[in-house]
């Protein structure tokens, strides 16, 4: 409805197209009157048209009588006041012909050949034809006004009375050229006697003569010039032609004028029949609509009806939906504590478990090393057991903290170039030993068609493979292992592996036990294998294969299986040759301390700080760094080490355990830092917690240093070779 108003108004009161009628189906009520009386509205607008339309034809007849009376406005108004001023002057003129007979009955002649003019050419040439001789001129020019290219005002020459065929083509003047130009410009009748040699000639068969008179006279409707009227007579003119021309130049201007207009007017008046026609063929349509939407009228309401039923049920659906979010909401909530609680568990757990794993391992190295030969091989065969069992436990540890890790999106990424070779080298290096011990072959390929470079996180690499090779190794009894690394074939890759550049394929195919197909999805969950008696026979936590999977996973690649029950397994590894652009992780941040050689590293003397609260970890921590020619000074508490370096002790270097009741290792380092003298010291942190951020908060802290616990001894001595002064 508000379309077809919109538009109705738009035509009607603003455009003037006369005849247009709204369209609106199926309404009723209000908007049934209101498109009504929109449509009464452009139909007075029709009757004021016809109004017009029919006194300008009685006036064209000669009917001065009729005037139009009909209520309007706008450009509607304009015109009918434009022509009843038109009969009003016709009128005049007719008046003033009756008071003087001559003017009257010439003027009556004239007005009346005017007014049977429908056309502009018609009406220029019937002046000049009658005008010119009636005032007894011999040359006569009727210049009618237009607009050139420019937009400007010209005066063209439309029609002339004895013009001499050497003119030429019809001139035409601009406002102020010659005088017909500056009669336009000034609005004023121009006199000219005597006219000079080279003027205008009147022309005959017998000769030419020069005109005794020129008039050139404005011809103006409403103050602006319509036309300008040029005459030449070889006598002056007389008053009563003067008059007489003076008379015309209104009549000739309202003529002119209502020629213009009823051109528009007779194009608007076509337009309003064919709207007028168009409107009776809408206006029974509308009808016919009418009478539908009066019986579809109640179908409406009963839908109406229906549809406030089912806004009901909507809310009350909207109502639920609020509430299952609110309890998604909170829920989320509790899951972000929950996950908060198992790190900060874990980060606990790592310490408890670490720290007397700590010492249990160096305690065990020292004595399977049996440096003071004092041992019986049995014994030393023991210790080696009691080190080789701390550290499946310490791997142990690892994985749960490792897949703690991925689960919380806290493991990130150290991207490198990486070769191939390299990466065959090392598994040969580190698991051809364990085969052979096992009675198995073991081969590692690199084919041809291997990229020499691909990027990607080298140590997780180096995990993954170290998982899916040593399960292999483990679940093999007899045979042998295959390791191959090869560019992956055309549509073998899977989709989340696909990239710019051709992936990878890492390989490790045995010929072991063999996977069910209905367990080839439960071996990448955590804590589960293939069945329950492989846990017992071959051992393993079952967290390698689904670590294995989430870092394939960081690493944008995919981690695929086939297997058949007796026959084997091959676990394929797919890696992009370049992964996708991001932002590349840093675990920790700090100094990078090149560590010596472990097997080189021996000491002078220098004195080593040792500050722990266990007093298990400081006793097997001493004795292993004694052995390598340090001297040990112990504290068991991070105060009590402050105490010592404030002493005045030639410390060399402080090894500072983390996780300290009371004053922690990292509060302990930024009091020890705050000391000009101390400032430079060695101070290598030792933390029993594993998680991505205990390394980066002690370097924070001011550690030149930080290792984990359990304390590899070798990798601390090759660490502490680098900071202690030679």
């Amino acid at each position: 409805f508000a379309a077809e108003v919109t538009r109705v108004a738009r035509e009607v009161g603003t455009e003037g197209k006369l005849g247009g009628q709204a369209e609106v189906a199926d309404v009723s009520g209000t908007w049934r009157r209101l498109t009504e009386s929109v449509n009464r509205l452009a139909g007075n607008l029709t009757t004021q048209v016809r109004a017009i339309a029919g006194v300008a034809t009685a006036v064209a007849e000669g009917d001065l009588t009729r005037r139009i009376d009909v209520a309007a406005s706008g450009e509607v108004a304009e015109l009918k006041d434009d022509i009843n001023a038109m009969i009003g002057h016709l009128r005049a003129s007719t008046e003033a012909n009756r008071e003087q007979d001559w003017l009257k009955s010439n003027l009556a002649r004239i007005s009346a050949a005017l007014q049977e003019c429908h056309d502009l050419g018609e009406l220029a040439q019937l002046i000049t034809t009658e005008l010119t001789p009636l005032v007894s001129a011999q040359y006569g020019g009727f210049y009618l006004r237009s607009t050139d290219t420019d937009g400007g005002v010209v005066l063209e020459r439309t029609s002339s009375y004895g013009r001499a065929p050497q003119d030429g083509p019809p001139p035409r003047f601009r406002l102020g050229e010659s005088l017909v130009g500056q009669a336009a410009a000034d609005g004023r009748t121009i006199r000219v006697t005597d006219a000079p040699p080279g003027h205008v000639r009147i022309g005959t068969g017998l000769g030419q003569s020069v005109p005794g008179s020129v008039v050139v006279l404005p011809v103006s409707f409403e103050d602006e010039v319509q036309a300008v009227l040029e005459l030449a007579s070889v006598h002056e003119f007389t008053p009563v032609h003067l008059d007489l021309l003076e008379r015309l130049s209104g009549s000739i201007g309202v003529d002119i004028n209502t020629i213009r207009v009823n051109s528009r007017t007779a194009a608007l008046l076509g337009d309003s029949q064919r709207l007028a026609a168009e409107l009776r063929t809408r206006s029974e349509q509308l009808q016919h609509q009418q009478d539908e939407l009066r019986r579809s009228n109640a179908e409406l309401e009963d839908k109406a009806e229906q549809l406030a039923g089912r806004n009901r049920d909507i809310e009350l659906k909207n109502q639920e939906i609020e509430q299952a979010r609110q309890q998604l909401e909170q829920r989320a909530q509790e899951l972000a504590s929950a996950s908060a609680y198992k790190s900060e568990f874990l980060a606990n757990m790592s310490h408890e478990l670490r720290t007397p794993l700590n010492s249990v391992l160096i305690l065990a190295k020292l004595l399977s090393d049996n440096a003071a030969g004092n041992l019986t091989e049995e014994q030393v065969d023991l210790a080696g057991t009691i080190h080789q069992a701390g550290g499946d436990l310490l791997q142990m540890i690892n994985d749960v903290l490792d897949l703690s890790k991925v689960e919380a999106g806290r493991m990130f990424l150290l991207p490198e170039d990486v070769a191939p070779s390299e990466i065959a080298a090392g598994v040969r290096a580190m698991y051809e030993p364990v085969a052979a011990d096992r009675g198995l072959g073991f081969e590692v390929r690199v084919e041809p068609g291997a990229p020499e470079v691909l990027r990607t996180d080298r140590n997780r690499l180096d995990q993954i493979l170290r998982n899916l090779v040593s399960n292999a190794v483990r679940f093999t009894e007899q045979g042998s292992v295959l390791l191959r690394i090869r560019p992956a074939e055309p549509g073998e890759t899977p989709a989340g592996a696909e990239q710019a550049e051709p992936a990878v394929a890492f390989e490790v195919s045995d010929s072991g036990i063999g996977i069910a197909p209905d367990q080839l999805d439960a071996v990448f969950e955590a804590f589960r294998q293939a069945d329950g008696t492989a846990v017992r026979n071959y051992g393993g936590t079952g967290l390698g294969l689904s670590i294995s999977k989430e870092l394939t996973t960081l690493l944008h690649g995919e981690l695929a299986v086939r297997s058949e029950p007796g026959q084997g397994s091959t676990f394929t590894l797919y890696l992009p040759g370049q992964p996708p652009e991001q932002e590349e992780g840093v675990e920790v941040s700090g100094p990078e301390i090149a560590a010596q050689p472990s097997a080189e590293a021996r000491f002078s003397g220098q004195l080593v700080l040792l500050i722990d609260d266990d007093a298990r970890g400081r006793h097997a921590l001493a004795a292993a760094l004694q052995q390598r020619g340090l001297r040990i000074a112990e504290a068991d508490g991070a105060s009590a080490g402050i105490r010592v370096l404030r002493e005045g002790s030639e410390v060399d270097a402080v090894l500072m355990d983390v996780m300290m009741p009371g004053m922690d290792g990292n509060s302990a380092i930024e009091l020890i830092r705050e000391v000009p003298r101390f400032r430079n010291l060695p101070v290598i942190a030792v933390t029993a917690q594993a998680l991505p951020d205990d390394r980066e908060r002690s370097l924070a802290a001011g550690a030149t240093e930080a290792i984990s616990k359990p304390v590899d001894v070798a990798e601390l001595a090759g660490v502490l070779a680098a900071v202690l002064p030679r």
